[in-house]
């Protein structure tokens, strides 16, 4: 077997499981609001268009996809970035969902023949960029993302020498818990660094479509574009419908950027074997081509957080974020910062489910900054959410403090 599998931490939601195991809840129905995953409809038409294209599941599709498919995604990074040039023929390509390109592209941009080759990624993450650094013979380097530093990506917290031997830097923007979005400036040094240590940017931008004012966040491909970088040199960014449209079962996405990098990325997905099924395609074209139901989506995003984060004030510091759908909360001080057992309470008080921050993060320079944090996703209905909302702050009301480890789960 691959020794390098030895070496994968447990999955977040493995972790929790075994968190909450024993922990029997009240008699509740469950909220999970653990798991980022979309629970809106998907849209009508995407039904109609997958099953209105059974023929082509007797032939074998193209990697590439179909050109109409990527100039649908041409024509969508275009008009949500104000690109003034993309080449539907060799700066996008269809990809499975942003999981498998965001794995699948460490494997083919990493040379794990160089001595202590690094790959670059924000902390807390999406543990997908570990598990992919070292599957391609890296090692993770972690840039710590926390309130002292308003999200941002702490850069000098890696030594020059370090950076030198950096071959892949992970972005996530709107960020992963925090929602957070980098802003030109930021994207500038981001750039200067890669010209400067040599190394290849993934932006992975799979929450951009969700946002709460008339101001769609920033892209790395639309910044790079104002920053003279009409090529996207050393960038490539991962999108996916998953979010965007609800329908995460559909595992469809897509990348943009540098046409060079992107043509040794077709090359090594055709010997992986990744090609879109052709009714996903079909029904991928639909949806990239349509905004009304991303509008609406948007609005049930919105109207969530209007009158979730209110009611979580007076018990729980979880701001509105920029983008995305997650809460990023401090634990209360009733809990002394135990992100865990705070999650296991509110699992035996209130059958609610949420995702310590710790889960998402790793020691790094000297801390780890998901410590203290619990992320709560707002993708269940809105009755839900506001029914999960009031039994936090019944629960945080009711706390008392203990000594003893997770013993206000049990109080």
């Amino acid at each position: 077997m691959n020794a390098r599998l030895d070496l994968l931490e447990p999955y977040p939601f493995e972790r929790l499981r075994t968190l909450l195991a024993g922990a029997d809840a009240p008699g509740l129905a469950p909220i999970r609001l653990s798991v980022g995953e979309p629970q809106h409809p998907a849209p009508a038409f995407v039904h109609a268009a997958l099953s209105a294209n059974p023929a082509g599941l007797s032939t074998y599709p193209l990697t590439a996809g179909t050109q109409t498919l990527r100039e649908a995604l041409a024509a969508w990074f275009s008009q949500r970035f104000n690109l003034q040039r993309l080449s539907a023929t060799d700066e996008v390509l269809p990809v499975n969902g942003s999981r498998e390109a965001l794995f699948a592209f460490a494997q083919c941009v990493v040379d794990a023949s160089q001595p202590g080759v690094l790959v670059a990624c924000p902390n807390p993450f999406y543990q997908i960029y570990e598990g992919a650094a070292l599957l391609a013979g890296a090692q993770p380097v972690f840039l710590n993302q926390t309130a002292v530093n308003r999200f941002d990506l702490d850069l000098e917290t890696v030594a020059p020498s370090d950076w030198k031997r950096v071959a892949l830097l992970y972005v996530c923007s709107p960020g992963n818990p925090s929602g957070r979005i980098v802003r030109l400036n930021e994207w500038q040094r981001l750039f200067e660094y890669a010209d400067r240590y040599d190394f290849v940017i993934a932006s992975d931008e799979c929450y951009s479509e969700i946002y709460f004012d008339e101001t769609p966040p920033l892209g790395a491909l639309e910044a790079a574009q104002r920053l003279g970088r009409e090529d996207y040199r050393r960038l490539v960014v991962f999108t996916s419908l998953s979010k965007r449209s609800n329908v995460p079962g559909l595992r469809s996405g897509a990348v943009a950027g540098d046409a060079s990098i992107l043509s040794q990325f077709l090359r090594y997905r055709t010997y992986h074997g990744c090609a879109m099924s052709p009714a996903v395609q079909q029904a991928s074209i639909a949806a990239w081509r349509d905004e009304a139901h991303v509008r609406d989506n948007r609005l049930l995003y919105r109207s969530k957080f209007d009158t979730v984060v209110p009611m979580l004030a007076p018990v729980l510091d979880a701001p509105r974020p920029e983008a995305g759908f997650y809460l990023w909360a401090s634990v209360p001080a009733a809990w002394g910062g135990d992100d865990e057992g705070f999650t296991r309470a509110l699992m035996a008080r209130a059958n609610v489910l949420v995702l310590p921050g710790r889960y998402l993060a790793r020691d790094a320079h000297g801390e780890n900054p998901g410590a203290g944090r619990v992320r709560i996703a707002l993708v269940a209905t809105q009755e839900d959410c506001i029914e999960a909302a009031r039994r936090i702050v019944e629960c945080c009301h009711s706390s008392t403090v203990s000594s003893s480890p997770h013993a206000s789960a049990s109080a």
